[in-house]
């Protein structure tokens, strides 16, 4: 099931995508049992926005052996998670503002998890009872502030950097899937989920030790090898097999 959220004549809906071309829209939410109201319309007619608003975005870190060499850095023994802010998120098509402050703006195509249920303390054998499901992500990071600073916050959470979409996908095997990057139609990153360090229920696991997840939390897994700079008027995209391929372009602030 493709969950997505979306706006049609100023009204915001969750709804289903059926065949590739129609969206069934959902009464409530898609936490539980999902109740439709009837209405369906053609997907071509709507505007997709962030599939889910999420409380908080958990992100990981070097979690790509290659990534982490390419960086200049160790692979952590642990995983290494940092938080973006929920008004860094944005969705199909919506624009990535390339701030004024700084001077080197990179894409990081990466798997997301969107939690389904409010959890804490969750053993990795038990990990996929809290999924909702998965959907693509470009943890977009002020490369040059990223190493200025020394900590994450300022160069990841800025507005627009987070980047999900095109929907959710609920029924789905993360374990080995395809995911690309691609700037202006060039791919940039070529990569396996099954070279993750951490993998999804070790992650959970690790992440609910420290904090009680909400439904709708995101988190992100890390990014493969192949990160690299942004400039205005780019078009990034990253496609995850069988899930889509979400789309933004980069504009300038000013």
């Amino acid at each position: 099931m493709r969950i997505a959220r979306f706006t049609k004549d100023g009204d915001l809906s969750f709804g289903v995508v059926e065949d590739d071309d129609t969206i069934a829209t959902v009464a409530a939410h898609p936490f539980g049992e999902i109740q439709f109201t009837g209405e369906r319309q053609p997907l071509a007619d709507v505007r997709l926005t962030a599939p889910i608003l999420p409380n908080k975005v958990i992100a990981v870190g070097r979690n790509y052996a290659e990534h982490a060499k390419e960086m200049g850095n160790e692979a952590p023994a642990e995983p290494l998670i940092f938080m973006k802010p929920s008004t860094s998120v944005i969705g199909q098509r919506e624009a990535i503002v390339y701030p004024s402050l700084s001077e080197r703006v990179d894409y990081e195509g990466e798997l997301a998890v969107v939690v389904g249920r409010l959890c804490r303390d969750v053993p990795a054998e038990r990990a996929a009872e809290v999924i909702l499901g998965y959907t693509c992500a470009n943890d977009v990071t002020a490369r040059d502030l990223q190493k200025k600073d020394g900590q994450w916050t300022r160069a990841k959470g800025f507005d627009t950097f987070c980047p999900l979409g095109p929907w959710i996908e609920t029924e789905l095997d993360p374990s080995d899937l395809a995911i690309t990057t691609t700037v202006n139609g060039e791919t940039r990153q070529a990569s396996r989920t099954d070279k993750l360090l951490h993998r999804i229920p070790e992650l959970i696991e690790y992440i609910t030790q420290v904090m009680t997840l909400l439904p709708g939390d995101v988190i992100l897994t890390g990014t493969p090898e192949g990160v690299g700079p942004l400039e205005v008027d780019d078009e990034v995209s990253v496609t995850i097999e069988n899930i889509g391929t979400l789309t933004n372009r980069v504009i300038s602030r000013d």
